[in-house]
C-alpha cells in the first residue's frame, strides 16, 4: 500500500507537469514558455539542494556555482563544437558532479555553518576565475545563438520548456528513489545524528560524498540549456544570488524530508516570483522569498507537507 501511494504521488507530479505543458502549448505568447522554464528550472535546483540540504543536513549556499559550471560548460562546448542540447547536458551534468565529489572530499569534514560558508567561498571564486577568462567572453559576457528551429516543435523556446519539464521530472523521480532507499535512510541517519549512525555503522562519508555527487550533477544540467535560454551569459547573471536563496528557501517552504517539498515550494514560490515580475517588479522576487522563508521558519518550520501531515495527525486524532 505504501508504495502504491508514492506512485500515485509520482503520477500525479507527471499530471501536473503534462497539464501545464499542454496549457503553456496552447498560447502564443512566449513568455509563458520562458516564465514556466523558470519555474520548472527551480524544480530541478530546489529538488537538487534538497539531497544534501534536505536528506543529509548538510546546508549549501553555492547552489550558484554549480548551476554556472554547468552553464559555462555548455558555452565552451558551443565556442568548440556547437554540439546537440543532450551533450550539453551530460557535460553539464559530468563537471559539475566531478566539482561536487571534489569539493565534497575536501569540505564534508566541516560542518554547520562552516560547510555553509565553504560552499559559498566556492561561488565565490569561481566566479572570479569565470570573470577572468576571456574564451567563454569573460566579465564582459558573450552572446549565444540559440538554433532557429527544432523538429517537432515551432520554436526554440517550446523545446527549451519541454526540455526543462523532463528534467524536472526525471529530478523528482531520482529524488524519490533516493529517499526510499536504504541510501536515503541512511542519509536521514546522518541528518538526525551523525555520530550515532557511523557508530551503527552507515558509510557515513560515501553517502555524503554521493550526495555532493548526485546534488552538484543535478544542479549543472540544470544550468546546461541556460546559455540558450537567456542568449546572452555573464557571470553576474549565471552566478546570480537568486539561485543560491531560491534552491534554499524552495525546499523549506515545501518541506525538506521528502521529495515532494522542493516540488510544492518551486511551483508556489516560483510561479510568485514570475507574477511578481509582471505586476510589480523583479525586484519584489527576493522579498517575496525572505517573508515567506521568515514565516514558514517561524509558523511551520517543517514545511507545507509537515504542516499538512501535522494537521491531518491531529484531525484523525480527534475522530478517533
Amino acid at each position: 500500500m505504501k508504495s502504491k501511494g508514492h506512485l500515485l504521488h509520482i503520477a500525479v507530479a507527471l499530471a501536473v507537469v503534462l497539464v501545464a505543458f499542454l496549457i503553456t502549448n496552447s498560447m502564443e505568447n512566449r513568455y509563458y514558455y520562458k516564465a514556466s522554464y523558470v519555474v520548472l528550472q527551480y524544480v530541478v535546483l530546489a529538488t537538487a539542494w534538497n539531497i544534501l540540504g534536505g536528506y543529509t543536513g548538510y546546508v549549501n549556499f553555492g547552489t550558484a556555482a554549480f548551476f554556472a559550471m554547468g552553464s559555462y560548460t555548455a558555452v565552451a562546448l558551443i565556442k568548440l563544437w556547437k554540439p546537440p542540447l543532450y551533450v550539453l547536458l551530460v557535460a553539464g551534468g559530468a563537471v559539475s558532479g566531478l566539482l561536487g565529489l571534489g569539493i565534497g572530499y575536501l569540505t564534508l569534514r566541516l560542518r554547520g555553518v562552516f560547510f555553509s560558508i565553504a560552499t559559498l567561498a566556492l561561488a565565490v571564486v569561481l566566479q572570479m576565475f569565470m570573470t577572468n577568462w576571456e574564451f567563454v567572453g569573460g566579465g564582459a559576457g558573450t552572446a549565444i545563438l540559440k538554433p532557429r528551429s527544432v523538429p517537432f516543435f515551432s520554436n526554440y523556446d517550446e523545446f527549451l520548456f519541454f526540455v526543462m519539464a523532463s528534467l524536472a521530472v526525471a529530478a523528482v523521480f531520482v529524488a524519490w528513489l533516493i529517499e526510499n532507499s536504504w541510501v536515503g535512510r541512511g542519509m536521514a541517519a546522518i541528518r538526525d545524528n551523525e555520530e550515532a549512525a557511523e557508530c551503527m555503522g552507515v558509510p557515513i562519508l560515501k553517502l555524503k560524498l554521493f550526495a555532493t555527487t548526485v546534488s552538484g550533477a543535478m544542479m549543472g544540467i540544470a544550468g546546461a540549456p541556460f546559455s540558450y535560454f537567456v542568449v546572452f551569459i555573464e557571470p553576474s547573471s549565471a552566478f546570480h544570488l537568486d539561485y543560491a536563496v531560491n534552491s534554499l528557501a524552495m525546499p523549506m517552504v515545501g518541506g525538506t524530508t521528502t521529495w515532494l517539498g522542493p516540488l510544492i515550494g518551486a511551483v508556489l514560490v516560483g510561479t510568485a516570483q514570475q507574477i511578481a515580475t509582471v505586476t510589480l517588479s523583479a525586484e519584489m522576487n527576493l522579498l517575496i522569498v525572505g517573508s515567506l522563508l521568515v514565516g514558514f521558519v517561524v509558523f511551520a518550520p517543517e514545511g507545507l507537507v509537515g504542516l499538512f501531515r501535522k494537521l491531518r495527525g491531529r484531525a484523525m486524532g480527534r475522530s478517533a
